[in-house]
């Protein structure tokens, strides 16, 4: 008996020694602290999602859609936002944290499912592909360029700008012109 409670009181102090060296966070809490992190030392890297095309093409939106809660007037979901550049962080990283951090909905297919080989987007802000037509999704782009694979795939530098960008014509209407019209 007396060996039952010492090997009991034993297994308290070593687990009670643990939870005190331990960090415990909710996943809320772990977001913010990334956000909040941002130091004049940090690197960072500046994200903005936005669907502005919609509101010129709104004749095409899924009736379902036609609501401010989905469409934003000003077309903007996120402004532009900083946001701590971890090493190898890529821009499905920052996206994630970003949506994670603001309660945005978003939902994607992963690289193993991905013929791409690359985390796929399928939709944000219940937007998705086809949402707006049958040209329509979601694009990224990079300090103004787009580039021509997936998202998870592109690591990230400090000071650099990435913006989600539904577009309603196949990227033509948001200035991708690596489509080219061939494509």
């Amino acid at each position: 008996m007396k060996k039952d409670i010492l090997a009991v009181f034993g297994i308290v102090l070593i687990v009670a020694v643990l939870i005190s060296g331990t960090n415990i966070q909710s996943v809320d809490e772990y977001y913010l602290t990334h956000i909040d992190d941002i130091t004049p030392d940090s690197e960072t890297v500046t994200l903005s999602i936005r669907c502005d095309t919609i509101l010129q093409n709104y004749d095409s939106l899924d009736t379902a859609l036609r609501f401010e809660e989905f469409v934003p007037l000003d077309g903007v979901i996120l402004p532009p936002t900083r946001y701590v550049l971890r090493e190898g962080d890529t821009v499905f990283d920052i996206l994630y944290r970003a949506v994670r951090y603001n309660k945005i909905q978003m939902e994607f297919q992963g690289a193993k499912e991905s013929p791409f080989g690359s985390v796929y987007i399928q939709g944000i802000h219940y937007l998705y592909e086809f949402s707006c037509g049958p040209l329509s999704g979601w694009m990224y782009r990079v300090d103004g360029e787009f580039p021509n694979y997936g998202c998870s795939r592109y690591l990230l530098h400090d000071g650099q700008n990435i913006e989600w960008i539904y577009t309603c014509d196949l990227g033509r209407d948001v200035g991708a012109e690596w489509m080219g019209e061939n494509q």
